[in-house]
């Protein structure tokens, strides 16, 4: 299932927005939601099935790495990205660049409730960008979504 990456698709997307020791897990998470919904940067899976198993293993194991960190916060922040993400997708709202680069900003600081309230009840992703922004800089902001944008469509 590995494919040979063309020149720069390996870059980071939204761990460059993340404390360094969050950067591993959270490309492995991000990874497996390439996966289901994008265009995977390392991986091929041969049919759906296959890539329904593959995305929830990169998800575990990314889970599984933010964990042995010791931080609950940050492990709750990507369960709920995952969850929020999925549903945006199934109700058909855009939001989901702007849900990743908030939680990779304010991973772990439980900061992030009322902005993914906004985005799951009324599918308003600018609360959640709106933090991304506050948060890191905005070159890296414009660099993370344009890259997502490309890799999901």
């Amino acid at each position: 299932m590995l494919r040979e990456p063309a020149e720069g698709e390996l870059e980071p997307v939204f761990s460059t927005l993340a404390e360094p020791r969050f950067a591993l897990g959270l490309e492995t998470i991000y990874e497996g939601y390439l996966v289901h919904y994008g265009r995977p940067r390392l991986l091929a899976p041969a049919d759906a099935d296959t890539a329904l198993v593959l995305g929830d293993y990169l998800y575990a194991q990314g889970l599984a790495r933010i964990a042995s960190l010791g931080d609950v916060r940050a492990v709750g922040d990507l369960a709920e990205l995952i969850s929020l993400c999925a549903q945006a997708r199934a109700d058909g709202h855009d939001g989901d660049g702007a849900a990743w680069a908030a939680t990779a900003a304010l991973l772990g600081r439980a900061e992030l409730d009322g902005a993914r309230e906004a985005l799951r009840e009324d599918g308003d992703a600018a609360p959640l960008e709106a933090l991304a922004r506050g948060a890191a800089p905005g070159e890296r902001i414009e660099q993370a979504l344009a890259a997502h944008a490309r890799l999901v469509g």
